[in-house]
């Protein structure tokens, strides 16, 4: 029924065995579990990217909750008008509520698939003669998993192999118990590590923080791991390695993740402040060294000549303090243009034949 899943993960499964079978030898427990917790990195390698785009919603999600309070609070009383709102907002934000529970619905089925693989390794339909096949291992494949053994222990094996979750001839094995407990231990500390982990992660921002999101961390942290406790008991050797190298990718992928997103944003944000200041002229500001004034512009007298200012005296040819338009410093009298153009005053002549006439001094008649 469920062979889409099986043959997948027992290929997967095979491939890995034969690598580590020239090392260690195909019969060995380490090669088995070795087998295992590769399957689990190769299945978490491929769920990297969903993975990341999950912590980047996430992420979003965050930063416009209090919107969607807003939403919650106006809308209190129309659930389908709430509904469609807060679709609105997410549509607006590029942000699929789904795409942060895909990695964790991938996983179930490589868990509900490698737990059957391994169990049916032991399941023999037809008691009396050899068990041949088993997805894709042969025979000696299946042999050599019912042989290999840890600690005296084989891996197929557990405390106890109830029906309801796949396993065949029930009771107890308390002999299991030795090897299955500290994996069961440490499997149950890595998976309230890694909720931990990312419940801090979430507080950072408090006005994300909703009634549900406290029962989910709750839940995550403290009920799953009591739960792997429990119904650890229940799982083969091999399952448990699955859970333990699974919550331990887990928690090494999010650290990895988490840094570097906070590194792109902080330098998002240190490119926006810098582009920001070099735009916006700050009040008072003195001009950098080696910088020019700025020039005023030039003023035309009408006639087509420029005004150009004469510095203390010396491009005009006139001494300090005098005045312009007088050659003994004394300033002209303006005098009003006739016809359209200034009139040049006549210098008295002196001594000449016209000695009768009057001097500059006297008024013009």
């Amino acid at each position: 029924m469920l062979d889409f899943i099986y043959y997948p993960v027992s290929f997967i499964l095979w491939c890995w065995h034969k690598v580590f079978g020239f090392v260690f030898g195909a019969d060995n427990a380490i090669t088995w579990l070795l087998a295992i917790i590769f399957l689990t990195f190769t299945v978490r390698g491929i769920m990297f990217k969903p993975f990341v785009n999950q912590v980047r919603s996430m992420k979003k999600m965050q930063e416009f909750a209090p919107e969607l309070k807003k939403i919650q609070k106006k809308y209190a009383n129309d659930r389908q008008r709430q509904a469609a709102e807060m679709q609105k907002l997410q549509k607006e934000h590029g942000v699929n509520p789904l795409g942060s529970c895909l990695p964790m619905l991938l996983q179930i089925p490589v868990f509900i698939g490698l737990n059957w693989v391994l169990r049916a390794f032991s399941y023999n339909p037809n008691p009396g003669q050899p068990k041949t096949e088993n997805y894709f291992f042969d025979q000696a494949g299946v042999e050599s998993y019912n042989n290999a053994k840890l600690f005296g222990v084989n891996i197929g094996d557990a405390i106890h192999h109830t029906t309801m979750l796949g396993g065949m001839g029930g009771g107890w094995h308390w002999n299991v118990a030795p090897v299955a407990i500290p994996l069961m231990i440490l499997a149950a500390i890595l998976t309230h590590l890694t909720a931990r982990h990312s419940a801090q992660r979430q507080n950072l921002n408090p006005e994300a923080i909703t009634p549900q999101t406290q029962m989910m961390q709750r839940l995550t942290m403290y009920i799953f791991p009591l739960g792997v406790l429990v119904f650890g008991a229940f799982f083969p050797i091999g399952l448990l390695v699955y859970w333990l190298a699974n919550n331990g990718w887990t928690l090494m992928q999010q650290r990895l993740v988490y840094t570097r997103i906070d590194k792109e944003e902080a330098q998002k944000k240190a490119e926006a402040d810098e582009k920001r200041n070099s735009l916006a002229p700050r009040p008072g500001a003195k001009p950098k060294p080696g910088q020019k004034p700025v020039q005023p512009k030039k003023t035309d007298d009408g006639d087509g000549a420029a005004d150009k200012p004469a510095a203390d005296g010396k491009a005009s040819g006139q001494k300090p303090g005098s005045k312009a338009g007088s050659p003994h410093r004394f300033p002209q009298q303006g005098q009003r243009p006739q016809n359209g153009s200034a009139q040049k005053r006549k210098k008295p002549s002196q001594g000449g034949k016209n000695s009768g006439q009057k001097g500059s001094g006297q008024k013009r008649r």
